[in-house]
């Protein structure tokens, strides 16, 4: 029954076992239940299930490590948190989305420091706490984003 649940939850309801772009989906998922599940924008809720999904993910990742080895690609509920702290606080537009989804898969893929060393932290720790971050530079790079994009059109140019 762990390993079941941990496949559950750790591979984001199946999304880890997509034979490519895994990472990828499972930001997907994050998005759509961001979008229609209602309230789900809001701070509080979703700062909430950002910190319900890291403790299940850094349990679901160490039992998944334990079956499928160090830092598997079918876990893909990192993904799903890094997605969801990448969206936190943004206007729910689809440009924002748009823009936070590009933003956290790159800082994903480019695994800037500290990116890198925190994916070498013990068991589900690694697993989780990269995307965390990653999804943190999402975060702060959508809202320099649309910051600057506010300041330009007081001046009558609009960017997005």
């Amino acid at each position: 029954m762990k390993i079941f649940l941990a496949k559950v939850f750790g591979t984001s309801f199946g999304t880890g076992y997509i034979p490519f772009a895994s990472g990828s989906f499972g930001s997907l998922l994050a998005i759509l239940i961001y979008w229609y599940v209602p309230h789900f924008s809001d701070p509080l809720i979703l700062a909430s299930m950002i910190v319900l999904f890291l403790i299940l993910g850094i349990w679901a990742s160490t039992t998944l490590e334990e079956f499928y080895g160090h830092d598997p690609s079918e876990v893909t509920i990192d993904e799903v948190v890094g997605q969801w702290i990448a969206l936190f606080m943004l206007p729910k537009t689809f440009a924002a989305i748009s823009i936070a989804f590009i933003s956290f898969r790159v800082f994903d893929i480019l695994k800037i420091e500290p990116i890198n060393k925190l994916q070498k932290l013990p068991k589900g720790f690694g697993v989780m706490m990269d995307d965390v971050m990653a999804g943190i530079y999402a975060n702060l790079c959508c809202h320099l984003i649309f910051w600057v994009t506010s300041n330009y059109s007081q001046f009558g140019f609009k960017l997005i």
